[in-house]
């Protein structure tokens, strides 16, 4: 079994993914403000050590958690980044087992998406950042490799940040490649995101206008296949609405908002 931090009491079930892959504890700041009108559960994704780990493998594990603790309704399903793209991949395997879900600074899935956030990326890249990459490139531990790696792109990622006294657990290189190929095979199959055709539940997508993956192009390249989705664009934000100055407290009034909205279906119990 995963795993799994537990935050409020209150109805509905909440879950929230992190992402990375392979970045547990990073949803620890949602998970406590939405402990206050939500009962939230706070998985850590499997770690790599064994079979390479593959997105059905997270699937599987994520099924294990609902059906052992979603007693009464399907759960909202909460994911950030690589979470948000779990959060898809899980409804469109196990579509009558989860409730709304709600994709933060979602993932891309086509190369015209990914395209577009290299040159994003390419253009915020300072001669600073450049400096850290290099050193980067001369670790050889795959953790450090990846914690270092990202840290040095956190400043083109953040608007205006707040500060935070909250840090994740240690970060896992392998999961992270591992995880990440395969949601890569999968797309060069066609699998995704064909397969989100099968979701039924309402889908919120929210992304802030800073944030490097292209969040309109994402949404351009869900929607053939969920004309339900919902999309929300963020003003001064970055990849994190939670850390971010001018939209923490719009991201989570929307959140409460659209979960009110649509709370037939993520309400554990009335």
């Amino acid at each position: 079994m995963l795993f799994v931090r537990e935050h409020g009491t209150n109805s509905p079930l909440l879950i929230t993914l992190h992402g990375g892959p392979g970045a547990p504890g990073g949803m620890l700041p949602v998970a406590r403000r939405l402990a206050e009108r939500c009962y939230v559960l706070e998985p850590f994704q499997r770690a790599s050590g064994g079979a390479p780990l593959t997105v059905a493998r997270h699937i599987e594990d994520l099924h294990e958690l609902i059906c052992s603790r979603a007693v009464d309704s399907p759960p909202v399903l909460l994911g950030s980044s690589w979470g948000a793209m779990l959060a898809l991949a899980y409804a469109a395997e196990h579509p009558l087992s989860t409730g709304p879900l709600i994709l933060v600074g979602c993932g891309t899935f086509d190369l015209n998406a990914r395209a577009r956030m290299q040159r994003v990326i390419s253009e915020r890249t300072s001669a600073e950042i450049r400096r850290r990459l290099e050193c980067v490139k001369q670790l050889t531990d795959a953790d450090e490799r990846l914690a270092a790696f990202a840290d040095a792109l956190a400043p083109m990622y953040s608007y205006d940040p707040l500060p935070s006294s909250v840090s994740g657990e240690r970060v896992d290189g392998k999961a992270h490649q591992e995880t990440w190929d395969d949601m890569i095979r999968l797309q060069m199959e066609g699998v995704y995101p064909a397969a989100f055709a099968k979701i039924r539940v309402p889908v919120l997508m929210v992304h802030g206008d800073y944030d490097p993956h292209p969040g309109r192009l994402i949404r351009d390249s869900l929607l053939p296949h969920m004309p339900q989705l919902e999309y929300r664009e963020l003003e001064r934000c970055g990849h994190y609405p939670w850390q971010e100055r001018h939209a923490a407290d719009v991201f989570f009034a929307l959140i409460y908002d659209w979960l009110r909205q649509n709370r037939s279906t993520s309400d554990r119990h009335d």
